[in-house]
C-alpha cells in the first residue's frame, strides 16, 4: 500500500498531559493516528485532561480512502477494545479517577461500544453511530457531532440511534454541522477539513468534557 505513512511510536499510546489528570482516550478514525490529531490533544491537555491517543494500526496512518478502508477491514475489534480497557486501567493507577472517551467515525464506533461497559463517565463521537445489533446500554452522557451529509447503515442513522439512547435513558445531545461532510474535523484530510466546524465541535466536547470528566 504505496499511501501508508509510518508514525511516531508505533503500537504505542502517546500521552499529553498530566498523570493523575482526569483521563480522555481520544480514538482515531479509519484513517489512522494522523498528524492532525496531536493539536487536538494537546488543546484537551490544556483544558486539564491527561489525553491518551492509541494507535490501533501498528505503527501507520493514511490520507487515502480506499487504504484506510483496507486497514479497518484488518482491525481486530477485540484488540482495539483491548487497547483502550489496558490505556484506562493505566491512567486509573496514576490516579486518574474519572474517563471520557472522544472518537472519530471509526474511533467514535469504538468508544460507543466501549462505554457499554461502563467504564467512562462521557463519550464524545464524531460522525459515528450503533447500529441496532451492536447497541445495547450507554450508561454514560453522550455527545455527538454529525456531519450534514454522510452515509449510515440500516437502522444506524443518528434519529434512529438517538431515539435508542433516549428510550435506554441515555442523556444525549447531538450537533449538525450545516455544509460539512464525513470526516470534517480531521484536519489532514484536505477538501473535508472544515476548520469552522471543528473548532465549534471542539470548543463543544471540551465544555461536555469538563462538565462530566474534569474534577
Amino acid at each position: 500500500m504505496p499511501e501508508l505513512i509510518p508514525i511516531p511510536s508505533p503500537g504505542e499510546p502517546v500521552y499529553y498531559g498530566d498523570p493523575g489528570r482526569p483521563l480522555v482516550v481520544l480514538l482515531h478514525d479509519w484513517y489512522g493516528r494522523t498528524p492532525g490529531l496531536e493539536p487536538f490533544a494537546q488543546a484537551l491537555a490544556h483544558q486539564g485532561f491527561r489525553v491518551a491517543v492509541p494507535d490501533f494500526y501498528g505503527g501507520f496512518c493514511t490520507v487515502d480512502p480506499a487504504d484506510a478502508e483496507a486497514l479497518m477491514g484488518a482491525l481486530d475489534l477485540a484488540e482495539a477494545l483491548a487497547i483502550v480497557d489496558d490505556i484506562v486501567s493505566d491512567a486509573r493507577s496514576e490516579g486518574s479517577e474519572r474517563v471520557g472517551l472522544l472518537g472519530f467515525s471509526m474511533g467514535g464506533w469504538l468508544a460507543l461500544l466501549h462505554a457499554q461497559g461502563g467504564s467512562a463517565d462521557a463519550v464524545v463521537a464524531y460522525y459515528a453511530t450503533l447500529e441496532p445489533e451492536e447497541h445495547g446500554v450507554v450508561p454514560s452522557p453522550v455527545l455527538l457531532h454529525l456531519a450534514e451529509m454522510d452515509e449510515w447503515g440500516d437502522g444506524g442513522d443518528p434519529e434512529s440511534f438517538i431515539d435508542r439512547l433516549k428510550d435506554h435513558g441515555t442523556p444525549v445531545a447531538s450537533h449538525t454541522y450545516i455544509g460539512t461532510e464525513h470526516s470534517f474535523a480531521n484536519a489532514s484530510i484536505a477538501g473535508r477539513f472544515n476548520k469552522n466546524a471543528a473548532a465549534l465541535a471542539f470548543a463543544r466536547s471540551a465544555s461536555f468534557l469538563v462538565t462530566h470528566v474534569a474534577d
